[in-house]
């Protein structure tokens, strides 16, 4: 299996992380949908980050897509709890976390990509809002005790939390105050200790297996 799209895109990092622990061998081509448009519009003309190129062809896109093939492949190894209670306890987590994703690239897109006199500051606002409601609706959901984490122990919440959290504090550490959220930074300390997230850090880089 390929993934392609970049390490500094939380979903394209979920999926690597996802990747390792789910013990599947994967290769990692670190393309930007902006610099390489046109190398990454020959493997999926969408350009959506990330893609996944099965082993037979067969392209795959959106995180939560290819994590539900990945999982397939993996069984009965999982990073989701099977009884039904405790599913949906992980899954509204991941839901949380993967809003705070949406929001956060939205803000990233908007300060960075629409010239200042095209900005609309009240929907910049919203989004702001709607961006920290995720956030303390993921802090209320840690359990400090619990934040020990380990390859064992950690599962698709805990991982697209700390995903997360660490891509918004590389790129909105302004509007997203880390002092607010201290079971969020103790959590992502955990998880960016652990090798498969220090095998794929946010940033430009390309996953190095170990």
């Amino acid at each position: 299996m390929k993934l392609i799209g970049m390490l500094d895109s939380p979903y394209v990092r979920r999926v690597a992380i996802s990747l390792q622990l789910l013990d599947l061998p994967f290769e990692h081509q670190s393309l930007s949908v902006f610099r390489t448009f046109d190398e990454f519009s020959r493997i999926n003309p969408v350009v959506k980050a990330p893609t996944l190129v099965c082993d037979d062809g067969t392209v795959l896109m959106d995180s939560t897509l290819i994590l539900q093939y990945a999982e397939s492949l993996s069984h009965p190894r999982s990073l989701l709890p099977k009884e039904p209670a405790a599913l949906a306890q992980a899954l509204r987590t991941v839901g949380l976390a993967l809003a705070a994703c949406e929001k956060a690239v939205q803000l990233v897109y908007e300060r960075g990509l629409r010239p200042a006199e095209k900005q609309h500051e009240p929907w910049v606002t919203r989004v702001t809002g709607q961006l920290l409601a995720a956030c303390d609706g993921l802090e209320t959901r840690q359990n400090a005790p619990a934040l020990n984490v380990s390859r064992a122990t950690l599962g698709q919440a805990e991982l697209s939390t700390a995903v997360a959290w660490q891509f918004i504090q590389q790129m909105l550490p302004a509007e997203v105050p880390a002092e607010r959220y201290p079971l969020l930074c103790a959590l992502s300390r955990a998880a960016e200790a652990l090798p498969e997230f220090s095998a794929a850090p946010h940033g430009d880089s390309t996953y190095n297996a170990a």
